[in-house]
């Protein structure tokens, strides 16, 4: 028999097995000079890597939302782990750019599934009140495992071989997809009141009702811009610092990695418990946040790409880092608020499969490209400052008056309003 857990444990069992998912996944960009380098790929092919990744990521997105809203979660978020896990530790024994690239389609797979589902769960543990307190928790995971994938995949990579970093880092997952199993999961709209949870399957096709709610769109319109940025430096971030400034890679993967630890704990918890506080003075509270952080990162992004000084550049990256992690918890808030209880896990897909999709499926590949074609990565990555800007204006737009006409998701109905 299944007993069920706290929403506490629960939330750190998951926010746990999240850390591991952006430790796979940022272990790529700690070892790519050396992976880049054997397999005799160009600055483009390298960045296509990552666009493979972001293929299995947003493509299959869809499929695991419209089963997330439908059948038994924690049996899709295992069967995500292991996917994942398997198709990292398989990237270690890739020996052409091929079969590299499918082990990458495999591990974005695997995490569409986690990435579509979990915030689901979290949001039927908490209510409105706790609800943004909770995710900010589960996605501070990000920046610490992301440090994490870019110092120990450096320090394997290292020590041994960029492969021995994929299967060490891979292997912890083929354990950890258990862990949910023997727990019941809670039900689907119980944090909001039976009422909202009233119907919880919803009609074949409602999903595209999700366009109708201008809160939703907009929002996930700036997310998309945002992932476009971040997910280019994420994977470009130590090879910069290696190409521009003279770092040893190793040097560049701890430097990358204590930032992100740093700037993603401090930046994700003030921002959640910042947003929060104001969201209790004011509507406008979400929207502020995400849309003015940014903006604040967006000169420091640039100074940190056009500064010859390595220290100083290092500084404006770090706070501009500092910023831009003040939004991870309160951006799926408010997608999780934009729409019915019982899409929720549909909302989160769809949002996952645009931001990828029109985001960081290509942003890679395209600076890349471009680093090739002016032979200057300092140039090519200018335009992540630009993308940003656009994140924050249409962040910023819902707080002065824009997008707020039309129909909203009701709080207290499994439908939308007519």
């Amino acid at each position: 028999m299944t007993r069920r857990l706290s929403p506490a444990w629960t939330l750190a069992i998951l926010t746990g097995l999240n850390l591991f998912n952006y430790l796979d996944r940022f272990v790529l960009s700690a070892v790519l000079p050396p992976l880049k380098a054997e397999l005799n790929l160009t600055d483009g092919q390298a960045g296509r890597i990552t666009t493979a990744f972001m293929l299995g990521y947003f493509l299959t997105s869809p499929i695991f939302g419209y089963l997330g809203d439908r059948y038994a979660r924690k049996w899709l978020i295992a069967v995500g782990i292991f996917v994942w896990s398997v198709g990292t530790v398989l990237t270690g024994f890739a020996h052409t750019f091929g079969v590299l690239l499918a082990f990458r389609v495999l591990v974005g797979l695997g995490e569409a599934s986690y990435a579509s589902i979990s915030p689901s769960l979290i949001s039927d543990l908490f209510g409105a009140e706790k609800r943004n307190t909770a995710l900010t928790i589960f996605y501070v995971a990000i920046p610490v495992g992301a440090a994490l994938g870019n110092i120990i995949g450096g320090e394997i990579a290292s020590h041994y071989t960029w492969r021995h970093a994929f299967i060490w880092s891979g292997a912890p997952g083929l354990f950890l997809a258990l862990l949910l199993l023997p727990f019941r999961e809670p039900e689907r709209g119980q944090a909001d009141g039976a009422d909202a949870g009233h119907r919880t399957v919803p009609k074949p096709g409602e999903v595209l009702n999700l366009f109708r709610l201008p809160r939703y769109v907009v929002v996930v319109l700036g997310y998309t811009a945002y992932t476009f940025a971040l997910g280019a430096f994420g994977v470009w971030g130590p090879t910069f610092f290696v190409r521009v400034h003279g770092m040893p890679l190793e040097k560049a993967d701890n430097f990358f990695g204590v930032m992100m630890v740093l700037t993603g704990l401090l930046g994700t918890f003030i921002g959640g418990f910042l947003a929060s506080a104001w969201h209790k003075r004011s509507p406008k509270g979400y929207s502020l946040t995400l849309g003015l952080s940014v903006l604040v990162a967006v000169p420091l992004a640039t100074l940190a790409f056009t500064l010859h000084d390595q220290r100083m550049a290092q500084a404006c990256l770090g706070l501009a880092m500092f910023f831009l992690w003040f939004s991870t918890g309160p951006v799926n808030t408010v997608i999780l608020e934009a729409v019915p209880v019982n899409l929720h896990a549909s909302a989160m897909a769809v949002s996952i499969f645009a931001i990828h999709l029109l985001g960081d499926w290509w942003s890679s590949e395209i600076v890349g490209h471009l680093s090739d074609h002016w032979q200057s990565l300092e140039k090519a990555v200018l335009i992540l400052p630009g993308a940003l800007l656009v994140s924050a204006l249409l962040w910023l737009a819902p707080a002065f008056g824009l997008f707020q006409t039309g129909q909203e998701a009701p709080k207290h109905n499994g439908q939308l309003a007519h």
